[in-house]
C-alpha cells in the first residue's frame, strides 16, 4: 500500500511501483495517489491526490474535516488490504499519523522521500524513530541529520536525476517544440513555473509575467501542471496571449534562456537541465509571513540546489522580497553571458556530482524487497535478474488488533 498525495508524490511513486513490479513481478498495490501511479500499477487510485492536495494553515483548517475523511478510509484500507508493507511518500502531515495506525497494526512501515524535518517541525523525528521501520532518503545531506538523531536512514539517490537524465536524452529540438505547442513566436524564451497549486499559481504568476514583460526580446512561456486547468491560468493571468504548455516542462525549460521558478522540486530539476533560474515564492501575508517563515524554518535556505550545496547559488525572492523589481534585477545577468550565469551552471555541475547516479526508485525497491524476504540478484542495480518471491509469513491479526 502507497500513498502520494500530491504531484511529485505521485511521480516518485510511480517509477517505485515500475521497480517493485520489476524486482517482484507478484507484487500487487492500492494507493492513494494519481494518474502516473495508476498508469504503473495497472489500476485505479483509492483515492487521487487531487482531493488531499492543500496548502497553507487556512486551507488546511478549511478542509481538516475532509482531510479527517481521508485519513480514516485510508486507515479501513490498511485494515481491509493488510499489506506486506505501507510505503508513505512524503506529504508527513497526513502520512505520519497513518503511520501510526499501522505501527498499531503490525504493518512495516517504509517511507521513500523523507519529510523536510531539517527545514520545520523537527518535532516529528519522534514520530518517526517511533513508527517508521526504514527511511529512505533522496537528499545526501539528511543522512547526517538523521544521524544526530541517532536514527539511520539511506540515502538512494535523487529520482529527478534519471527523471531530468531521460528527458535530456529524448530532448527534441527546439523548432519540434515550437511546432507541436504551436507558438509561431521565434524569440529566445523565459520559462515561467509558478507551481502546481493554486494557490502558489496566483501569488507567483502575474508577478512573473510583468517581470518577464520588461524584457521584449525574449518570450514567456508558462510550464502548467497536469491538474489545473488552462482556463484558470488564463484568469489568473489576465493575458490574452498567454503561452501555456502541459506535459512538457523538461523541453520548456531546457530550450529557455532562464526560468523564474516557484520553489520546491522544479528548482532541482531546472538546476539538473542546467539552465540558470530565479526562485521566485510569493505567498499571502507578506512581511508579517516572512517573519513567521523565518522563526519557524530552520535552515538557511529553501530551494534544493542551494540546500545540496550549502551556499547561495541560485537567488532566492520570498514572500514580500518577491517583486517584479527584484525578480526583474536577478534575472537581467541570467539572461546573457555573466558571471552570475556562470556561477550558477558551474553550481549545478558540483551540486549533480553531490547527488550521484544511483537509481533512486530501484534501490528503494531493492530494499523494501529485500526487508520482505524476496529473493532478488542483487549484484547490480541497473538490470537487477527476476527474483523468486517468497515472503516470511506474517501472523493473522488477532480479534484485538
Amino acid at each position: 500500500m502507497i500513498i502520494a498525495g500530491e504531484a511529485s508524490g505521485d511521480l516518485h511513486a510511480s517509477g517505485l511501483i515500475t521497480a517493485l513490479r520489476h524486482h517482484d513481478p507478484e507484487s500487487q498495490f492500492c494507493f492513494f495517489g494519481g494518474d502516473l501511479m495508476a498508469k504503473a500499477a495497472g489500476i485505479e487510485p483509492r483515492l487521487h491526490y487531487n482531493e488531499m492536495n492543500v496548502m497553507g494553515f487556512s486551507e488546511v483548517f478549511r478542509k481538516l474535516p475532509q482531510l479527517l475523511k481521508h485519513l480514516k478510509i485510508a486507515k479501513s484500507l490498511l485494515s481491509e488490504f493488510r499489506p506486506d508493507v505501507l510505503i508513505l511518500v512524503d506529504y508527513p502531515s497526513f502520512n505520519l499519523k497513518l503511520a501510526k495506525a499501522a505501527k498499531a497494526m503490525g504493518i512495516p512501515v517504509h517511507y521513500f522521500i523523507s519529510p523536510k524535518i531539517w527545514a520545520w517541525k523537527e518535532f516529528r523525528i519522534k514520530a518517526i524513530k517511533r513508527d517508521v521501520d526504514a527511511m529512505y532518503s533522496i537528499l545526501p545531506f539528511e543522512v547526517a541529520y538523521y544521524k544526530k538523531h541517532d536514527y539511520k536512514v539511506t540515502y538512494v539517490g535523487n529520482p529527478s536525476v534519471q527523471e531530468m537524465d531521460y528527458a535530456l536524452g529524448h530532448m527534441p529540438p527546439i523548432k519540434h517544440f515550437f511546432e507541436r505547442q504551436g507558438i509561431t513566436d521565434q524569440r529566445r524564451i523565459i520559462a515561467l513555473l509558478p507551481g502546481s497549486r493554486k494557490g502558489e499559481i496566483r501569488n507567483n504568476l502575474p508577478l512573473m509575467i510583468e517581470a518577464a514583460k520588461r524584457f521584449p526580446e525574449f518570450q514567456y512561456i508558462v510550464a502548467a501542471a497536469p491538474t489545473i486547468p488552462l482556463r484558470f491560468y488564463r484568469q489568473v493571468a489576465q493575458d490574452p496571449g498567454l503561452n501555456v504548455v502541459f506535459g512538457c516542462t523538461p523541453v520548456l525549460v531546457k530550450h529557455a534562456t532562464a526560468a523564474l521558478v516557484t520553489s520546491g522540486t522544479a528548482t532541482l530539476e531546472t538546476a539538473l537541465l542546467g539552465t540558470p533560474q530565479v526562485v521566485c515564492y510569493r505567498s499571502n501575508g507578506k512581511r508579517l509571513a516572512y517573519k513567521i517563515m523565518e522563526k519557524l524554518l530552520k535552515v538557511k535556505y529553501v530551494s534544493l540546489p542551494n540546500l545540496i550545496l550549502g551556499n547561495e547559488i541560485v537567488p532566492e525572492l520570498l514572500v514580500h522580497r518577491c517583486t517584479v523589481e527584484s525578480i526583474s534585477r536577478n534575472l537581467t545577468p541570467l539572461l546573457v553571458a555573466s558571471p552570475q550565469r556562470d556561477w550558477q551552471i558551474g553550481g549545478y555541475k558540483t551540486m549533480r556530482r553531490k547527488l550521484g547516479t544511483q537509481s533512486a526508485a530501484d534501490y528503494a525497491a531493492l530494499l523494501i524487497c529485500q526487508s520482505l524476504g524476496v529473493e532478488i540478484d542483487s549484484t547490480t542495480l541497473e538490470e537487477p535478474s527476476a527474483p523468486k518471491k517468497r515472503r516470511r509469513p506474517r501472523p493473522k491479526p488477532t480479534d484485538a488488533e
